[in-house]
């Protein structure tokens, strides 16, 4: 677990230095990552800034007849403005995020690409406003392991600079650079200089420029049911405004929280929870969420079936790369 929480901090950290956070050569350290790669438990992938696009993320909540919710979210997931897709509510909810430029009419994002049929009840559409967390609270950590504040200042090489911005734009160029770092986050700088014949100098170069400017970032996938958590919930939560910046940092710190963002909806913060199972989640329901103040009202919608998260479709119990559109 101590491998995990090393990547998900400094994702392309050299395997010297996550073996020596975890206490393992750096051989094992290489070795027990990939084989958690090749199971499908986890990805390391690099992430295009949207706004670099001019889009913004939309949450979409899709009501529909049970016995079409699967083939809908499966066509869904597949698509490439569709960056986390899953079912919900006992099987009658699709949970989607849309990538899709700010003034965009809502029905052309999405709705006239829905079957006109009478599979589909019900469609409300939000604008997410504000993810919540710093790059230490961002992503789920309630699988175990802890780091030292020693341990993540020799991960990272130092204090982190928060992206200076503004965001660049990638070039034409950038392309083979960034699809490769899409299917793999931790591709060496070697390999990416095989690909695009550069030096492995410019390589470095142009990577600390995307990634200072906060156009390049990283995730690390995780598929929870393989490590034993098998209940994810979407909780949609109601704060007043006065409050929403600080519950919504306080909220990002909790283990068992995988996202959590201010959203344009009735309820103004969505948040993905990760438990064991239910007694878990009624117990992180009660304690610390039941904790937090300002929360005025919840609902919950509890996931029946993953489909994509960040850039990884999921398949037969694993994380896949998406096929080309």
């Amino acid at each position: 677990m101590q491998i995990l929480r090393a990547v998900q901090y400094a994702p392309r950290a050299p395997f010297r230095l996550i073996g020596e956070v975890s206490g393992v050569s750096e051989q094992t350290a290489a070795r027990r990552y990939h084989a958690l790669r090749r199971s499908g438990v986890m990805r390391v992938v690099g992430l295009v800034n949207p706004a670099v696009h001019g889009d913004a993320q939309w949450i979409a909540r899709i009501r529909c007849r049970p016995d079409r919710v699967g083939p809908l979210a499966g066509a869904l997931a597949r698509r490439p403005d569709i960056a986390y897709a899953s079912i919900a509510s006992g099987g009658s909810e699709i949970i989607c995020i849309i990538r899709s430029p700010l003034d965009a009419p809502r029905e052309d994002m999405l709705l006239q690409q829905l079957p006109r049929s009478a599979a589909v009840l019900d469609v409300s559409i939000d604008l997410l406003i504000h993810p919540f967390g710093s790059t230490d609270t961002a992503g789920w950590t309630g699988y175990g392991g802890h780091l030292t504040p020693e341990h993540k200042h020799l991960l990272a090489g130092g204090p982190r600079p928060a992206p200076a911005g503004p965001l660049l734009p990638p070039t034409a160029d950038d392309a083979p650079l960034l699809d490769s770092l899409s299917e793999d986050g931790r591709t060496t700088h070697t390999q990416l200089a095989e690909l695009t014949g550069w030096s492995k100098g410019r390589i470095a170069r142009r990577l600390e420029a995307l990634e200072n400017s906060g156009t390049l970032s990283y995730d690390i996938d995780l598929l929870p049911e393989r490590l034993g958590y098998h209940l994810t919930a979407t909780l949609w939560l109601r704060t007043a405004p006065t409050r929403l910046q600080q519950t919504g940092d306080e909220i990002a710190r909790h283990d068992e929280v995988a996202f959590t963002g201010a959203t344009s909806g009735n309820h103004n913060m969505m948040t993905i929870v990760v438990c064991h199972d239910a007694e878990d989640l009624y117990r992180y329901l009660t304690t610390r969420l039941g904790a937090t103040p300002g929360i005025d009202a919840y609902q919950v919608s509890i996931r029946t079936r993953r489909l994509k998260q960040a850039a990884s479709l999921i398949s037969h119990g694993r994380l896949v790369h998406p096929a080309p559109a």
